[in-house]
């Protein structure tokens, strides 16, 4: 018990450590980061599928190669180094996802188009959009400015939903949240975690006045709901392929899928939130 609490503390540690060291250092650390945690994480994802899902058999190498390219691309369009045209080999590399299964004779080829377009859906696509959260045009300068703030602002968020949620919860949790997905979670955790993560808001507004004190406490709500959310649908992912963890890359606390299950639906809600704030 002690060492395996010992090794979950470091593992955490060392996690937060690079993340938020990588996303506050520059614009190439962050996109470094994240090129590999979504290449990893599709990875795996690849991995679980094919060893837990009766008959699928996806290009593990073909999709991860997709969702680091499509971040890449995604973020090359967001600092203005490059046009549309750019997102035409990823359009190539889907095409060849479909069309490869008709030549392969595999046993179950429609499983392997839902897998490989669900990792880049549910994967791939989320993780590229926090490049539309880090870049944002500067009126000052006249050219789009790295700002590390709004997308680590999402991980504070999950974080201390997390947190409050499970210290809250195991105080004072009676009623289920979603017991057929989830047994562990109650409502009184999950609002708990939310209030938390709204009540730092208002320190973030206070230091980063870019947004209004309302703005970042809605921004924290949306990624408190819409966390709880990917939450809940990894954990019925894994229920559907009966596994406890989704991998076991970090030690004592899983995979990748684990550790940014919330951030998969929290990021793609966050950025409709904040374009929503612009038609207000």
């Amino acid at each position: 018990m002690i060492n395996n609490f010992i090794k979950r503390a470091i593992t955490g540690v060392l996690f937060v450590a690079i993340l938020v060291g990588c996303i506050l250092y520059d614009s190439f650390s962050f996109g470094i980061l994240f090129t590999i945690i979504s290449a990893l994480t599709i990875y795996e994802f690849g991995q679980l599928v094919n060893l837990r899902a009766e008959g699928v058999k996806i290009n593990k190498t073909i999709t991860m190669l997709g969702g680091a390219y499509l971040f890449l691309a995604i973020m090359g369009f967001c600092i203005d180094a490059a046009d549309s045209k750019i997102f035409i080999p990823y359009v190539l590399l889907l095409l060849y996802m479909m069309i490869s299964e008709l030549y392969l004779k595999k046993e179950n080829p429609v499983l392997n188009w839902a897998f490989s377009m669900l990792s880049q859906m549910y994967i791939g696509l989320p993780f590229a959009m926090l490049n539309v959260l880090a870049f944002n045009y500067d009126p000052t300068y006249s050219s789009v400015a790295y700002n590390p703030i709004l997308p680590l602002s999402i991980f504070i968020f999950l974080w201390l939903n997390d947190t409050g949620a499970y210290c809250i919860g195991s105080l004072i949790g009676k009623h289920r949240l979603f017991e057929r997905i989830s047994p562990k979670k109650s409502w009184e955790g999950s609002i708990g975690g939310g209030v938390v993560a709204i009540g730092v808001s208002f320190v973030l507004a206070h230091y980063f006045p870019f947004m209004s004190m309302w703005e970042w406490a809605g921004l924290a709500l949306v990624v408190v709901i819409f966390g709880t959310w990917g939450d809940l649908t990894e954990s019925q992912l894994k229920r559907q392929l009966h596994v406890k963890d989704s991998g076991t890359i970090l030690p004592g606390h899983g995979g990748m899928l684990d550790r940014f299950d919330s951030a998969l639906m929290a990021i793609p809600a966050a950025v409709v939130y904040l374009y929503a704030l612009t038609w207000i």
